[in-house]
Formats: structure tokens, C-alpha cells, sequence
């Protein structure tokens, strides 16, 4: 299998690239710098440049079988900026699946259905910025006719590789903690083979 990762050098899209070459996959990866990617591997193609360069994307989603976005917000609109470009070059390509990393925050609120949980009194986050800019790219996914995943994890340290976790369709289960960086990584690389999620926002946490 071919795939094309964005936000390779993140906390996540690192483990998501560590699981892909461990898997034998070949990779496409666009980075800003590549001294901020010294991993060379077999089957490893790192591309220089911007996202939001619409030859850069083009060049790294070409003949690939599967996108994975582990961007960020960053602070900017990068996220839901460079989200149309890539549906526009997955659909010229024939692609249909697409896993991204979202946050919980765009889940629906288990005490208010009608919210997302970022609107909710669930949400403990001053700031709803970063929630917004991921709700953007999550609609414009929505109404992609895509193959389309998002997955969501609850709070995000870095923490260890612990492999048991728990996972929700469109809310985050109950009684929610915090999910590694390891296992959210995991968790995202796995839904390459699987169509279970597909047209679905996964709620993560431990």
C-alpha cells in the first residue's frame, strides 16, 4: 500500500509514520524543512514544501492509495485551508480514503446532542479557536463524498504505548481521561484496513 502523510514530523503523524514503515508501506510525506525529518527508510519519499502549495500536494498524493492528516491547527488556518486542496486532488486521483486527526472538541456533547462538544458545558477549554479550525476541515470532509475518518482523541500528552483503549462513534465515551500520542497514532494507522469507521468521527480516550 501506498499513502500519502501530512503533519509527518507532529507528535502523532511521527507515530503514524514510525507504524507505516514498520508495516513495509511506502510513504509519500511532505514536510517544511527536511532537516526536521532525518528518517531515511526504504519505501520513504519526503517532499519539501507547504501544504498549502497546491504542486506539493499534488506531487505527494499522485499514485498513493490512502491520505493520513495528522496536521494541526498551529494557530493558524492551515488545517482547513489546505483541506479542500486535498480533496480536490483526491478526487482528480481517483483516492476515496482519507483518515485525519481531529480533536474532541468536535465531537457531539453527550449532555447536549444538539452541540458540539466544544459549544458544551463538557468542554473545559477557554479557548474555542483550535475546535473551530478543525470543525471546518471536519465539514468540508463531510460533504466530500469521500471515505472519510476522524479520529478524536481526548487530551494529549505524550505519555507510552499502552495499547488497550476506548473508542465511540461520534461522542467520546464516558468518563473520559487523556489517550497517548502512541496509541491515538495506533489507533488512526489501523483504520487503513478497516471500513468500519468510515463516515464516522471516532471519540478516543482511555
Amino acid at each position: 500500500m501506498n499513502i500519502c502523510l501530512l503533519g509527518t514530523t507532529g507528535r502523532v503523524g511521527s507515530v503514524i509514520l514510525e507504524n507505516a514503515l514498520a508495516h513495509q508501506l511506502s510513504v509519500k510525506a511532505v514536510v517544511r524543512n527536511l532537516n526536521n525529518c532525518p528518517i531515511e527508510a526504504p519505501g520513504l519519499t519526503v517532499i519539501e514544501g507547504n501544504v498549502l502549495d497546491e504542486a506539493v500536494l499534488a506531487e505527494t498524493i499522485n499514485g498513493t492509495d490512502a491520505v493520513i492528516s495528522a496536521l494541526n491547527t498551529d494557530g493558524s488556518t492551515t488545517l482547513s485551508d489546505s483541506m479542500p486542496i486535498i480533496i480536490r486532488y483526491m478526487r482528480e486521483t481517483g483516492i476515496r480514503r482519507i483518515i485525519t486527526i481531529g480533536t474532541a472538541g468536535i465531537l457531539q456533547a453527550r449532555s447536549a446532542p444538539h452541540l458540539y462538544r466544544f459549544q458544551s458545558a463538557e468542554s473545559k477549554r477557554k479557548s474555542t479557536k483550535d475546535a473551530e479550525e478543525h470543525l471546518k476541515a471536519y465539514l468540508l470532509l463531510k460533504e466530500s463524498g469521500l471515505d472519510w475518518t476522524v479520529v478524536c482523541p481526548t487530551y494529549l500528552p505524550i505519555g507510552e504505548r499502552i495499547g488497550r483503549y476506548r473508542y465511540e462513534k461520534d461522542v467520546l465515551p464516558e468518563n473520559p481521561s487523556s489517550i497517548s500520542i502512541f496509541d491515538t497514532g495506533d489507533f488512526a494507522f489501523q483504520q487503513l484496513f478497516s471500513d468500519e469507521f468510515i463516515g464516522s468521527r471516532i471519540g478516543l480516550t482511555y
